[in-house]
């Protein structure tokens, strides 16, 4: 499952816990913390379970599972620089190689 399903997936709790329980929660911080999101599907569950709220239960499942799979998933890893190559951003290679000229853009719409 894929970041922006997560995503989806706790916005939709989000949104419902708002409207059932009158609990706010942190839509993005529920999307890549699986201690927090974990946290807020027993909270669901809990209230689901004492409130007779069958859709915040299936939520909390869909949520869950989808935690799951994230953590589950294989790790990407970037390509690996060769030693001796500033990066990037580092001081060493800014004074290796000017930036390019952008053109300027003069005139126009204000």
């Amino acid at each position: 499952m894929n970041d922006t399903d997560i995503m989806a997936i706790a916005a939709h709790m989000h949104v419902l816990l708002r409207r059932k329980t009158g609990r706010v929660t942190d839509t993005e911080w529920m999307a890549c913390n699986a201690d927090y999101a974990k946290e807020i599907v027993r909270f669901a569950r809990q209230r689901a379970q004492a409130d007779q709220l069958t859709e915040l239960a299936e939520w909390a499942q869909r949520l869950e599972q989808a935690v799951q799979q994230a953590a589950n998933a294989p790790v990407v890893s970037a390509p690996l620089l060769h030693l001796g190559t500033p990066l990037p951003h580092s001081p060493e290679a800014a004074l290796a190689a000017p930036p390019p000229l952008a053109p300027r853009y003069v005139g126009g719409i204000r």
